[in-house]
């Protein structure tokens, strides 16, 4: 880490600064996701400690104001942000890692590289832990290096908006509880309750006796926003059946267009559901690091199929 500090003319009672260092094509909050706010002083000064990055910024906040832990975009000015400044960093930058694509049911996806802090829980990520294999599938998997889990995760290279989302996922039933296999539509601009977000979530977090698998319109910790549930072991085909106010998720047991697939559960959600624009289908295997159960071992899991039809 290193000092920080700057200036801020025109403050309000109570206004504060919110600190942010990029890294990996992230902004992370500084110095630490626990002291998010940094004190003016009554000279209109402010210093504290940052980690390094090749970029910083300082967002002059109302009192209340929740920054994001980290973000693809900074916060524009609006919701509590008063004013936004960033600087570059100085000297040579640090080499950006190659993008990984891969080409899975017809799509160009680009595998993660930069870590994130979503679930409460920070994750580290290795593209050569996403792979297709010779029959087309998605392989994703979780290792150990260290003392921490490498996830993986596949973004799709363009929006598509409105439309059913399906995917067709092997066997997921030898997950161990703090596994967290996630499908998920985010935009990486706005704020974290704000990501055109909705997801099939299949994870115990960290807890054996609970539901294994979930819906989310995200906030999640608005009740109404998520849906539990059990799916059983085998093939499972989740869709997203998503339109304006609208979103309709749903399970069946075995691959769609098989002889018998079986529904398993339905939900309809039609309050907070977010409008299409900007959004990319991610699918992501990581480790919730909070839960009751740590994980033990490495876990895989294979995506056969992705589909998207759009809205008439």
């Amino acid at each position: 880490v290193e000092t920080i500090e700057g200036r801020a003319t025109g403050v309000a009672p109570a206004q504060q600064i919110v600190l942010y260092a990029k890294s990996e094509d992230l902004w992370w909050i500084q110095p630490f996701t626990d002291k998010p706010y940094t004190k003016i002083e009554r000279n209109s000064t402010w210093k504290n400690q940052t980690h390094l990055g090749t970029e910083y910024a300082a967002l002059l906040v109302d009192p209340g104001y929740r920054p994001p832990q980290t973000t693809e975009m900074l916060p524009s000015v609006g919701a509590g942000v008063v004013a936004v400044k960033v600087a570059e960093g100085t000297g040579p930058a640090p080499a950006l890692p190659p993008v990984k694509t891969l080409h899975f049911s017809g799509y160009d996806w680009t595998v993660r590289t930069a870590g994130s802090y979503r679930g409460g829980s920070h994750n580290s990520f290795d593209p050569a832990n996403a792979w297709t294999d010779d029959k087309g599938a998605l392989h994703l998997s979780v290792t150990k290096r260290g003392v921490d889990w490498m996830c993986s995760e596949v973004k799709l290279t363009r929006s598509l908006g409105y439309g059913t989302y399906r995917f067709t996922i092997r066997d997921t039933s030898r997950l161990e509880p703090s596994t967290v296999l996630s499908m998920s539509t985010w935009d990486g601009v706005g704020s974290e309750d704000n990501r055109r977000e909705l997801d099939v979530e299949i994870s115990r977090w960290g807890n054996s006796a609970n539901e294994n698998a979930q819906y989310v319109v995200q906030p999640y910790y608005i009740p109404v926003n998520i849906a539990r549930f059990i799916v059983p072991a085998g093939v499972l085909t989740e869709s997203i059946h998503w339109e304006p106010a609208r979103a309709t998720f749903s399970t069946l047991a075995g691959p769609r267009g098989s002889s018998a697939p079986r529904p398993v559960n339905e939900h309809v959600f039609t309050s907070a559901v977010p409008s299409a624009g900007g959004d990319a289908v991610r699918i992501t295997l990581s480790v919730f690091g909070k839960g009751q159960i740590p994980q033990k071992q490495n876990a895989e899991v294979v995506v056969d199929k992705f589909e998207y039809l759009p809205s008439c």
